[in-house]
């Protein structure tokens, strides 16, 4: 079955073949890709896409020492089962020795550890001034695709590539497809050099004043031997520009790119799943399909992805229609800026999208929504230790960076009826932009939430004294459970408070617990070091108040489970009932 492809621990063993070899090696690639992603999810449609391409990298140039940088990263399957780490696409026992992204603690063959878009051009030119300076001449190629030029970032690479003067080689892999489809006048023109062969007028990149090469089919070694041969040890900047398939080789993956770009184990023969789907939330899009249906000022942005909001191919075409859905492509700083215009003149702005990807905006936040005090809501999916669990795509300072920004208001919600209410008074008020933490998964109180937010006040879900507990969020079962277990222990009633906001302080509170309570304790599901708890310590600085604070320790975590890092830093119902009782 892998009959070359077991011959292969490295670029060097690539080169011993002959190029009608090739395609037999992609083929044998392809299989044990699909292998791997079928049996434990990852991401499909990017990396079936670019096997042959990677294959004939590695035959043509000279890795590590010319050096490869992938973007978005999520295309590096191929080039790790070619650069001797072929066992984790092989063999179950090793699926989990290797991560999803390229990461140089894996391989001398990996430059860079990259989990976000629109990077790797401006890495690659930092890579060739520092060869230039040391009087080098390895090859350094970027490898960009799947909606990645649109990022403000590459866009601003290609702008200085255009006048560099030294040797880069630009990979456009053209696959006509973002994770959702493309957005942005760029794309008419990949579009217009692929419908006349890379001869179209309509160039950007000539534009950009960088030298051009198409090659049509994508999946033919051959010609891709050709193309990267005339290129190495090239003089100057190049972008040559590939037209691929999404997905290719699954026809089922071809046919649906949006659904195939990631997911879950499945059954290589139909794509069926394996094992049972769960069903996902819908309190986001349900709540933003009401806005949009009653308000025909409104507008949700996206930026790139729209499945996160709930607007999957099928649903959001008739709000794109009405031009109440808009999808910007890969590029949060715009639609955030797009926010506060469309606030200022008369519209209703939310712009949604996964907390990893908000840290893109924070110039955008501060300057041209908050400091204008537009009134754009900001909902920001997934952050936390419940959300995503890679280093690439962490988010566990959320908090830090948008709680501190003036004029801004931050909401935690603890359950789906407080995120309904907090987004209704978020997209009906016109005082002041206003962020939303939205968990990956909601719980339900049970009752209807009828808060007035304009007040901002926390709120005590359990009353009682010496201890208090102030838990953000997701993590208000714990403490309300902690609470119930101090009282089932020692007969003693503690406090526990929801703050259910984290960019100010609700003074009136902090200063009432003084009379009757020994502690506070606060626990947070992001990070410990200048969070939401160290802001209520700073409070209660020169007051009689013993105030410990829990957190997530400063560190790049990666492929955790939540609750066993909410433990390691303090944070579960046994280590909290055992705190509260040495204060009692």
């Amino acid at each position: 079955m892998y009959d070359l492809l077991n011959t292969i621990n490295g670029p060097k063993d690539i080169k011993k073949l002959s190029v009608e070899q090739l395609p037999q090696l992609a083929d044998e690639t392809r299989s044990a890709l699909i292998n791997r992603i079928s049996n434990i999810g990852g991401h499909n449609g990017p990396n079936l896409g670019i096997v042959e391409t990677t294959v004939a990298l590695h035959y043509v140039f000279d890795s590590p020492k010319d050096k490869l940088v992938f973007d978005v990263s999520h295309q590096c399957y191929p080039h790790k089962i070619l650069t001797g780490r072929k066992e984790a696409y092989i063999d179950p026992a090793h699926f989990f020795d290797v991560t999803g992204y390229t990461n140089p603690l894996e391989s001398e063959h990996d430059v860079f550890t990259i989990g976000h878009t629109s990077t790797s051009v401006s890495l690659a030119l930092g890579l060739a001034k520092a060869r230039d300076l040391r009087k080098a001449d390895e090859n350094i190629i970027a490898v960009i695709g799947d909606g990645s030029l649109s990022g403000g970032e590459a866009l601003e690479a290609l702008d200085y590539a255009g006048e560099y003067q030294g040797n880069l080689i630009i990979v456009a892999n053209d696959n006509d497809q973002s994770i959702a489809e493309n957005h942005g006048g760029l794309y008419k023109s990949l579009k217009a050099l692929r419908e006349s062969n890379g001869k179209s007028e309509n160039n950007i990149f000539k534009g950009f004043g960088l030298d051009y090469r198409y090659l049509e089919d994508g999946h033919d070694t051959k010609k891709l031997v050709e193309l990267f041969e005339s290129v190495k040890g090239i003089d100057h900047p190049v972008v040559l520009h590939i037209h691929t398939i999404k997905g290719k080789g699954l026809a089922f993956a071809e046919a649906n790119r949006e659904m195939w770009h990631a997911g879950g184990p499945f059954n290589p023969e139909d794509g069926s799943p394996k094992g049972e789907m769960g069903e996902g939330d819908t309190t986001v899009f349900d709540n933003l399909k009401k806005l949009l249906d009653t308000n025909d000022k409104a507008v949700v942005l996206n930026a790139a992805t729209p499945m996160g909001l709930g607007f999957v191919k099928g649903v959001r075409e008739e709000y794109v229609a009405r031009g109440q859905f808009v999808d910007v492509g890969i590029a949060e700083e715009n639609a955030v800026a797009m926010s506060s215009g469309i606030e200022k003149n008369g519209g209703t702005a939310v712009f949604g999208t996964f907390a990893p990807f908000f840290q893109r905006t924070y110039d955008q936040l501060s300057h041209d929504v908050a400091l204008n005090n537009s009134s754009a809501t900001m909902l920001v999916l997934e952050p936390g230790v419940y959300g995503m669990n890679s280093n690439t795509h962490i988010a566990l300072c959320d908090i830090q960076m948008f709680a501190h920004i003036p004029n801004f208001v931050y909401f935690a919600p603890a359950s789906k009826e407080e995120f309904e209410q907090m987004f209704k008074f978020a997209v009906n008020q016109k005082e002041h932009p206003v962020g939303i933490r939205v968990p990956g998964k909601f719980t339900s109180s049970g009752k209807a939430d009828d808060t007035d937010y304009s007040v901002l006040t926390n709120k005590i879900e359990k009353s009682g004294s010496d201890a208090a507990i102030f838990a953000v969020g997701p993590l208000l079962p714990m403490a309300i459970k902690t609470a119930e277990e101090v009282d089932k222990k020692t007969g003693k009633k503690i406090t526990v408070v929801n703050p259910r906001f984290v960019s100010g302080l609700d003074e009136e509170l902090l200063t009432k617990l003084i009379a009757s309570h020994k502690v506070v304790i606060t626990i947070e599901d992001g990070e410990l070091q200048s969070g939401y708890g160290q802001t209520i310590a700073s409070f209660y600085g020169d007051k009689d108040m013993k105030v410990i604070n829990h957190g997530i320790s400063k560190k790049f975590h990666t492929d955790f489970v939540p609750e066993e890092l909410l433990a390691e830093c303090g944070m579960s119902v046994e280590k909290l009932v055992a705190e509260v009782e040495k204060y009692l």
